[in-house]
């Protein structure tokens, strides 16, 4: 397998591809025709049989997870895009909103118009701005074309897509700590059950979805059920973006089916820099176990990715080669994961604290033996135990990295730090200098 599949990407190359006039030429919005002249629940179970599973890091079968709302009682039911996408490495729900919103949009009606919903939201990290104010263009232009609103298309079905701008906390990016957010409280994981099907948004029945999942829903209604489930392979079914950055000749976004390998990527994107070699990487962003060239044929699926010892997450593949040093790495991830943690269980908290601090010993040469045990035991005592993911995922580049670079910890316990030259394995030629302008505080030199 060496062939991409743009589907989601397909005009991003065209002139204002984020134009709904642009999208339309290519056949858009055909799919949401097709979906308002079936059933809604026959739309759900074309989403089932497609083997569709949720892109934001979970895999969970998409279609399953709209099967779990209640029968309607007459009252609200929502849909949740989660675009609140910061994952380390992350990077492929800004592109997809930034030079294709509309896809996102076609398939937040689709999927509305399954679920019963009248009241759409998009949450979206408010750091990213110029995507915030593409995403509130795209809506108007929908509305403007009778894609949005009242009776849309003569169809009689209603809905209203509100965009929400978060205010940029990665605990958001959790699905109950969204909904509490979006609902204007502090961004915290919920005690489940109940879940968001049964009491959501406003206690309502909600579904939280990915960007990337709705906006392979209008693929999935337009071609059909079975043209997605013949992509990818038999288990985890149908195309998706993966996330080439680092140490990587042309870094990017590469749409393929699921099962090509990173091998396979690589040679897509013209390989590791000159002149040197793969060394880690990671398979679906930092919160996943690392894996290292010995893996680099595992098939980029759920599961053999699971069989091999770490999680395809997010498809966000961090290449670094050998210039790199791990420990540096994953002290970085962990500083990131110790400022993010939202502080609601003692695990997390305490322990990404601790966690953070052992490492910056270990890196400046000032650790100990015990140290790496110590990070081991501090890594136990936290899986499993925290109130959400976020804990389980800072542990798994430590314990992963330990498991196959314990040798490189233990190089920097002879008292001189770190043996890697951090300027080696940057990826400019010389380090960038600040405009002239921006030099000073004052604005001025």
């Amino acid at each position: 397998m060496t062939d991409l599949l743009p589907v989601l990407t397909d005009t991003w190359d065209h002139e204002q591809s984020w134009k709904l006039a642009t999208y339309e030429a290519a056949g858009g919005y055909s799919a949401l025709r097709t979906a308002l002249g079936m059933e809604p629940g026959d739309v759900v179970q074309a989403v089932k049989d497609s083997g569709l599973r949720g892109r934001g890091g979970a895999g969970f079968p998409t279609g399953m997870k709209w099967g779990f709302l209640p029968p309607p009682d007459g009252g609200p039911r929502y849909l949740v895009v989660n675009a609140d996408e910061s994952e380390p490495g992350t990077c492929k729900d800004i592109p997809l909103m930034l030079a294709s919103p509309q896809h996102l949009i076609e398939g937040v009606i689709i999927t509305s118009y399954a679920i019963g919903c009248h009241h759409a939201f998009v949450y979206v990290r408010g750091e990213v701005l110029h995507v915030y104010r593409r995403l509130l263009e795209a809506v108007r232009e929908a509305y403007e074309a009778g894609h949005l609103g009242t009776d849309i298309h003569g169809s009689g079905y209603d809905l209203e897509v509100t965009v929400h701008a978060g205010a940029g906390a990665y605990i958001c990016g959790e699905e109950t700590a969204l909904l509490d957010s979006l609902e204007g409280r502090r961004g915290q994981p919920r005690l489940k059950p109940p879940f968001p099907a049964v009491a959501g948004l406003y206690a309502r029945p909600t579904v939280v979805n990915n960007v990337e999942s709705i906006a392979s829903v209008p693929g999935i209604v337009g071609r059909g059920a079975d043209w997605f489930a013949g992509l990818g392979t038999e288990k985890s079914q149908g195309h998706g973006l993966f996330s080439l950055s680092g140490h990587v000749v042309t870094p990017g976004q590469y749409e393929a089916p699921l099962g090509i390998t990173l091998r396979e990527l690589l040679d897509l994107a013209g390989g590791v820099r000159p002149g040197h070699e793969l060394k880690f990487w990671t398979p679906g962003g930092s919160s996943t176990p690392i894996f290292t060239a010995a893996h680099l044929d595992v098939p980029l699926d759920y599961e053999s990715v699971g069989a091999a010892g770490s999680m395809l997450g997010t498809r966000a593949l961090q290449i670094f080669d050998e210039t790199t040093c791990v420990v540096r790495a994953v002290s970085r991830w962990t500083d990131f994961y110790a400022h993010e943690s939202c502080g609601k269980c003692t695990p997390c908290r305490e322990g990404t604290y601790w966690l953070k601090q052992v490492l910056h010993r270990i890196e400046a040469g000032l650790g100990e033996e015990r140290d790496v045990d110590l990070l081991l035991d501090l890594c136990d005592n936290i899986l499993g135990r925290a109130f959400c993911a976020l804990g389980d995922g800072a542990t798994s580049p430590i314990t992963s990295s330990i498991e196959h670079f314990r040798d490189e910890y233990e190089a920097h316990l002879d008292g001189r730090g770190c043996p890697f030259d951090p300027a080696r394995s940057t990826l400019f030629d010389d380090t960038p200098e600040a405009p002239t302008a921006l030099a000073g505080a004052g604005g001025r030199s």
